[in-house]
């Protein structure tokens, strides 16, 4: 697969990486993979941002909506069928679109996951144990102690995510960072990482008003609909556990927004944070003109 190449597109959410997509996957006459782990859900519409009606028939779009919140899908899952699709494009196209904020999920497509040794079952049921009758609190504090290296870039919102990172440390005595970033397998074909940045005010900007927007396009009632299903793991999200705290009763719904700005503008950092820390990504800004962005894709 000599001179084949993959664009990444990446950033922090609301940053613009859709339309860029777009215009580069027109640009190249090729098709757009997405990576974006929460677009994958067909119940889970407006609150992921997923591409509208209208931007998906502007090019052809993969890995949205093509799973229900009910199907067991990880990572592993899929770095497998998105390597298939892209092995499949690069039949007939030279290059092929990669976009998402799901850091996890592009390194799984660019790079192949990181191995991780056998843990003890029993370590994972003591986590959850203590994350039912102590709360999540003390397990990010247990975590920031064991490994302060992915305390600064995990979803610390995301129980599953710091238990997993729990049991890796408990049950190697390692940290879970240690086992990251190791050679990976190689792939056949090369990546072009492009990344969208601006300003932490504009960024926090551009997410309050999508939040807004997505409130007045009906995420509430998108949300209402998904009340009895809150417990699975696809909806412990931002934009949808706040407003299952307001359905029952927990919240007012202001208070309710103002806490899926505020948890979104920290899911931001986090992005930055680690995609910042991945080499040879070519930034942006993203007023950016395209063709700006496209010479120097063509001067690599």
């Amino acid at each position: 697969m000599k001179n084949k190449y993959l664009i990444s597109i990446v950033g922090p959410t609301a940053i613009g990486k859709t339309a860029l997509s777009i215009k580069l996957a027109n640009h190249f006459k090729t098709e757009i993979v997405s990576a974006d782990s929460r677009q994958f859900y067909k119940e889970m519409q407006i609150g992921t941002a997923a591409p509208s009606n209208e931007e998906l028939a502007l090019a052809p779009h993969h890995f949205i909506h093509h799973k229900s919140i009910t199907d067991n899908y990880n990572v592993g899952a899929f770095e497998k069928e998105a390597l298939e699709k892209i092995t499949q494009l690069f039949k007939s196209k030279d290059i092929v679109i990669l976009v998402g904020g799901s850091g996890l999920y592009v390194n799984a497509v660019i790079n192949g996951l990181d191995y991780f040794p056998k843990i003890d079952k029993n370590i994972r049921e003591k986590l959850n144990q203590k994350l039912e009758t102590k709360g999540l609190d003390p397990l990010q504090e247990q975590l920031h102690k064991l490994d302060p290296e992915t305390y600064k870039t995990i979803a610390l919102k995301n129980p599953h995510r710091v238990i997993r990172a729990l049991e890796i440390c408990i049950g190697t005595g390692l940290p879970y960072s240690s086992f990251l970033n190791k050679e990976k397998n190689n792939r056949n074909f090369k990546t072009i990482t492009i990344g969208l940045t601006a300003d932490r005010k504009i960024i926090y900007n551009r997410i309050n008003q999508r939040v807004d927007l997505m409130i007045k396009e009906g995420l509430l009632e998108e949300v209402k609909l998904l009340i009895d299903e809150q417990h699975l793991n696809a909806l412990n999200t931002v934009g949808y556990k706040e407003l299952f705290n307001y359905i029952n009763g927990e919240w007012t719904l202001d208070f309710a927004i103002s806490e899926i700005k505020k948890n979104t503008r920290r899911f931001a950092k986090r992005q930055l944070t680690w995609f910042k820390k991945q080499e040879n990504t070519l930034w942006f800004d993203y007023n950016s003109d395209i063709d700006k962005i496209i010479d120097n894709i063509k001067l690599i």
